[in-house]
C-alpha cells in the first residue's frame, strides 16, 4: 500500500512539472489544474514565455505572445516574484531571456524609451534588478537615468530633511542652565513636581532643564540595515538617498549597510547614492540576524545610536538570535525603528509572526512614507515616540 501510494505522489508531481513547463492550455494533456504558489509561479512563467495553444491563437483570433506591459511597476513586480519562485541561477537566465524577448534591452538602450515609460522610482528598481544582467554597453545609459531621478528625490527631500533633523538635534541637546526662549517647560515641569506649594498652587523650579545647541562635537550615531531583496526594491531606493542626505548632516554620523543572505557595508560611498545603488544587489534570501549582527558590532555609544531596519521580515537566518539581537540593542539604549517598507506604495507582503515579535520588544514595525520617514527620524533621535501612521 505504501509502495502504491508513493507511486501515485510521484505521478502527480511528474504531471505538475509537466503542466508548469507546457503551459496549461487544452492541448497539454495533463488535466492538471495550479492553484496558489504554483498558479501565481505559472503566471511569471506565461509572462515571459507565452501560452501557445493548438491553433497557436487566443479567443480574439490573434496570436499570444509574452509580454508584461510598458509599465515600469510591472515589470518590476515580475522581477521580484521569479526570484520568490526560482533559485538564482534560474533568475539569471529568465532576466537575460526577459532583456532578448520582451524588448527590455531597446528599453535599456534607448533613451527615448526611458522616457516614454517616465523614469521613476519602479523604473530605477528595475534597472538595478537587471544590473548584473545588463550589457556593458547599455550601463551607461541605465546609470544616467538612475541618477536623474536621484537627483530629483534629493531636489524634494533633503531640505525638508536636514532642517527637520537638526531642529531635532538641538533639542535632543538638553541644558541645566537654558536661556528663557530656550526652555522646554514639559520637562522643567515634571521633574520639579516634588517643589509643589499648594498655598501658592505653583511650582518653584530647583531645576530648568531648556534645549540647547548642538554643538558640532554632539553626534548622533545612525545606522541604515537595509533588505535589499527583490520585493524591497522601492525601498533601497528611497533609503540610499535619505543616506546620502544624512551623512551630508555633520552632526550626525551615518552607516548604511545593505543585505541579503551577506552583508556589505556601503558607508565609504554615501556621497553619491548613484553609487550605493549600483552597489546593491536586489534579490536572493535574506538573513536579518547576520544583518544585525554586523550593525550591534559597529555600535560604540549606544544612547547616541538610532538603527533603522527597512525589511519585510521574511527571516532566512536564525529568528530566536535576530530577536534576541534587537532586545540586546533596545536594553543598551539603541533607539530601534523597524520599517517593513520605506516608499509610497505602503507595506508589502510581510512576516507578521516576526512583526508581533518585534512590537513586544518595542520596536513596532510599520510602513513609512519618504515624507513622513524625517519627523520618524527626529522622533528617534529626541527619544519620543514614533509617529506610526494609522493603517485602520
Amino acid at each position: 500500500m505504501t509502495n502504491g501510494t508513493t507511486r501515485l505522489d510521484g505521478d502527480a508531481e511528474r504531471l505538475r512539472r509537466w503542466r508548469l513547463v507546457l503551459g496549461g492550455d487544452q492541448a497539454d494533456g495533463t488535466g492538471v489544474t495550479l492553484t496558489g504558489r504554483d498558479a501565481a509561479m505559472d503566471g511569471t512563467l506565461t509572462a515571459l514565455y507565452g501560452r501557445g495553444d493548438k491553433a497557436g491563437k487566443n479567443a480574439a483570433g490573434r496570436e499570444r505572445s509574452a509580454g508584461l506591459g510598458g509599465s515600469a511597476p510591472t515589470v518590476a513586480r515580475w522581477l521580484g516574484d521569479i526570484r520568490t519562485y526560482f533559485p538564482s541561477s534560474v533568475v539569471q537566465v529568465m532576466q537575460r531571456d526577459a532583456i532578448d524577448r520582451l524588448g527590455l534591452a531597446a528599453l535599456l538602450l534607448e533613451p527615448e524609451m526611458l522616457e516614454a515609460v517616465e523614469a521613476d522610482v519602479h523604473l530605477v528598481g528595475t534597472l538595478l534588478s537587471l544590473n548584473k544582467a545588463m550589457p556593458e554597453t547599455t550601463k551607461e545609459t541605465a546609470r544616467a537615468v538612475v541618477r536623474k531621478v536621484v537627483e530629483d528625490l534629493e531636489r524634494r527631500l533633503a531640505t525638508r530633511t536636514r532642517a527637520t533633523l537638526t531642529g531635532a538635534l538641538d533639542r535632543s541637546a538638553r541644558v541645566s542652565r537654558p536661556r528663557h526662549h530656550d526652555i522646554d517647560w514639559n520637562r522643567t515641569i515634571a521633574a520639579n513636581l516634588k517643589h509643589y506649594l499648594p498655598e501658592y498652587r505653583t511650582i518653584v523650579p530647583e531645576r530648568l532643564i531648556g534645549y540647547g545647541r548642538a554643538a558640532q562635537s554632539v553626534k548622533k550615531e545612525v545606522i541604515l540595515c537595509i533588505d535589499q531583496s527583490g520585493s524591497m526594491a522601492a525601498s533601497v531606493v528611497y533609503a540610499s538617498v535619505f543616506g546620502a542626505v544624512l551623512a551630508s548632516m555633520r552632526s550626525i554620523s551615518t552607516r548604511m549597510v545593505v543585505f541579503d543572505t551577506s552583508v556589505v557595508d556601503l558607508t565609504d560611498q554615501l556621497d553619491d547614492p548613484v553609487d550605493v545603488l549600483f552597489g546593491t544587489q536586489l534579490g536572493g534570501g535574506t538573513d536579518i540576524n547576520r544583518a544585525l549582527a554586523y550593525c550591534q558590532s559597529k555600535i560604540t555609544r549606544p544612547a547616541e545610536t538610532v538603527v533603522v531596519l527597512i525589511s519585510d521580515l521574511y527571516e532566512g537566518g536564525i529568528r530566536d538570535e535576530m530577536l534576541k539581537r534587537v532586545a540586546a540593542m533596545k536594553a543598551s539604549g539603541v533607539q530601534f525603528v523597524t520599517l517593513l517598507a520605506l516608499s509610497d506604495e505602503g507595506a508589502p507582503a510581510y512576516d507578521r509572526e516576526h512583526a508581533a515579535a518585534l512590537a513586544a520588544l518595542g520596536a513596532p514595525a510599520f510602513a513609512c512614507t519618504p515624507d513622513l520617514f524625517p519627523e520618524v527620524m527626529a522622533a528617534a533621535i529626541e527619544r519620543r515616540p514614533l509617529p506610526i501612521p494609522d493603517t485602520a
